[in-house]
């Protein structure tokens, strides 16, 4: 089975990658042996901090996950959304069990910059390959243009289908500025379809005060080796942002999901929304 090179894999990819395919989410090829260790190390942790009702980093994880998830299911189920392209994909198997699921009925796009893509399609390839509906592409996040922009992705799809960008654990690496910039991209990019929704998770600070949630917080930058940035304090702080941005948006909390999301942990979940958000003049599903 291929596996790809752990050094150039960031450790929140390993970890989070690993909690994917412990929870049955994923597929062993997807898990690596530093995400096996890391996971193992947490366990521990993980595991007081749910008996004493604290947040866990792996519930948290697994609650913004399953989100993503739900709503993106409901948006495809809807028959709003024929294409997804997912922005820093790293080791998700997300694509994979949505190319799964709905087979030709989505495109799914995974993108990334290219030494996690080359690993991605590592994985691909072990389990079965590419697909015209699930393809891997290069992408920069940040590119204001050309080949690897956001915007040269999004012309190779259908302009006559709706379409979703999704990320996760991308946008609380960025300082608030290049949040917004991002935004933007996201914006212009998805109004070239004739239904755009935008799907993300976002700490926020409301979320994460207090010396326990800042304890969390610490834990999590020291996790991912660098500062995590917690660039809006409230939901409606957010809306306001987005709506800059040309996106209209609400802030979703998981644990009004409880019933639909299994074994959620209502602590981990605090600390995490995930924004469902719409490009142009519609409004996003409650």
């Amino acid at each position: 089975m291929a596996r790809p090179h752990p050094e150039t894999i960031s450790p929140t990819a390993h970890y989070t990658g690993y909690v994917w395919f412990a929870h049955g989410l994923s597929h062993e090829a997807f898990a690596t042996r530093t995400g096996r260790f890391m996971y193992r190390a947490l366990r521990g942790p993980n595991v007081i901090a749910r008996r004493v009702g604290l947040a866990s980093l792996e519930g948290m994880l697994l609650a913004r996950h399953r989100l993503i998830d739900l709503r993106l299911a409901h948006a495809i189920d809807a028959g709003e959304i024929q294409q997804v392209v997912e922005v820093a994909a790293g080791l998700s198997p997300r694509g994979w069990r949505f190319a799964t699921r709905y087979g030709d009925r989505i495109t799914y796009v995974e993108a990334d910059l290219p030494a996690m893509i080359a690993h991605k399609r590592r994985i691909l390839a072990a389990l079965g390959g590419q697909a015209a509906h699930h393809r891997t592409i290069e992408v920069n996040a940040l590119a204001e243009a050309g080949p690897a922009s956001l915007a040269a992705v999004c012309a190779t799809l259908d302009p006559a289908k709706g379409t979703a960008i999704v990320t996760e654990g991308l946008i609380n690496y960025f300082e608030r500025d290049i949040v917004l910039g991002m935004w933007r991209r996201f914006a212009a990019a998805l109004r070239r379809f004739p239904r755009g929704r935008y799907l993300s998770d976002l700490m926020l600070r409301d979320d994460n005060r207090g010396s326990i949630s800042t304890g969390f917080a610490w834990f999590l930058s020291a996790f991912v080796r660098g500062r995590v940035h917690l660039p809006f304090e409230t939901a409606e702080q957010t809306q306001r942002a987005l709506a800059s941005t040309g996106l209209t948006g609400i802030l979703l909390d998981p644990r009004a999901f409880a019933i639909e999301i299994a074994d959620l942990e209502a602590a981990g979940a605090s600390r995490v929304r995930i924004i469902e958000a719409v490009a142009g003049p519609e409004t996003p599903a409650g």
